[in-house]
């Protein structure tokens, strides 16, 4: 087991280094003024001062000389320290938002981690549950009704249901608002008295013992939880009834039957833990999604997180911006595909001598 884990970490550096090669190319097809230009938030008019900014940040070096200095920064004649490189944190300046990327992230991160917490829980939990209950009484008229209820979540486009949710409980019945927190709540979380314990909005407000903020942010996030869990949990439905039915099959399963084992404890006991493992790669990448920014999502609901940034910076061609979380998601994306890797490996010991 320690051996298989420290292949797949020694893979991360390697994965990482794609991601870079990938988006760094992406850049080349831009001209040095047109790079030079995305990386200052207030760029020069002067032919000279130009010139000057494209030796200073090395654009007019060869091609690895570029990707060295983007990686690790470019040295001040003056001070002899380097300043910028996207491994100091240096994704550049968003326009679209007039901060630094890096800032950009750190502030809307934790709203996306907020959201992707409390959605995460009913979109897997309920999909698989679906499922099951779809495999164990195949062809019943739940399972007909579940595989209704399937292919309408995957037919409803995630806009056209955000909106459907919004008409109904926010404009017709005033009960679930968007945003992120009503007025009165965003006063306290900035004033002096509050305090910041990890960022996390809804844990930060039990920390801090207010209980009513707490309400107030939950409030907030149900309707895009509604959103994301009901279009996911048509594919979680989908993917676990077909694993369990084909686990139903196999003959251990129809050995615990013969044994004389109650059904439920055959179902859950033997064939649900073996039909999980197509499963835990679903959720794995459903939970990059939400922690990538659900784009659709956070911004029909108004919702300050990750996604609502990057479709804000696409609308205004803020390319610096979109490299930025290009970069993170990746990060994101190879993190996640090592956990579900090392899950797999503790669910199935077969995986690990692969």
């Amino acid at each position: 087991m320690t051996t298989y884990i420290i292949r797949r970490l020694l893979l991360v550096p390697i994965l990482l280094l794609g991601v870079t090669f990938l988006i760094f190319g992406m850049m080349q097809l831009l001209s040095p003024v047109e790079r030079t230009a995305l990386y200052l938030k207030d760029f020069p008019k002067n032919d000279k001062a130009i010139e000057g900014l494209i030796k200073r940040y090395g654009f007019d070096q060869p091609v690895y000389v570029q990707y060295w200095n983007w990686l690790m920064g470019v040295k001040n004649p003056s001070t002899g320290e380097r300043e910028g490189g996207i491994l100091n944190g240096d994704f550049g300046y968003s326009r679209s938002s007039s901060m630094p990327v890096a800032d950009l992230i750190k502030r809307r991160f934790p709203n996306t981690v907020d959201l992707a917490l409390w959605a995460m829980l009913p979109m897997i939990s309920i999909g698989i549950w679906l499922g099951v209950q779809a495999a164990v009484h195949q062809n019943s008229w739940i399972d007909q009704g579940l595989r209704i209820f399937s292919i309408v979540g995957t037919s409803f486009p995630t806009f056209v249901f955000g909106l459907l949710v919004l008409m109904v409980f926010y404009a017709k019945l005033q009960w679930l608002p968007p945003g992120r927190l009503s007025g009165w709540a965003s006063a306290v979380v900035d004033s002096p008295q509050w305090r910041t314990y990890i960022n996390i909005l809804t844990i930060d407000s039990l920390l801090n013992g207010r209980f009513d903020i707490f309400w107030d942010a939950l409030r907030h996030m149900l309707l895009p939880i509604l959103t994301l869990s009901y279009i996911n949990w048509a594919g979680f439905l989908r993917v676990t009834r077909s694993s369990m039915l084909e686990t139903l099959r196999q003959d251990y399963v129809v050995t615990a039957r013969a044994k004389g084992l109650a059904e439920r404890d055959v179902v859950f006991g033997h064939a649900r833990p073996n039909a999980l493992l197509p499963v835990i790669t679903m959720a794995g990448f459903s939970i990059v999604g939400l922690l990538g920014g659900v784009v659709i999502t956070e911004s029909v609901f108004s919702y300050p997180g990750i996604g609502s940034a990057a479709a804000r910076a696409a609308v205004s061609l803020d390319i610096v911006t979109m490299l930025g979380f290009a970069i993170f998601n990746g990060l994101i994306l190879i993190v996640a595909n090592l956990i579900v890797d090392i899950v797999y490996a503790f669910i199935d010991p077969r995986v690990r001598l692969s």
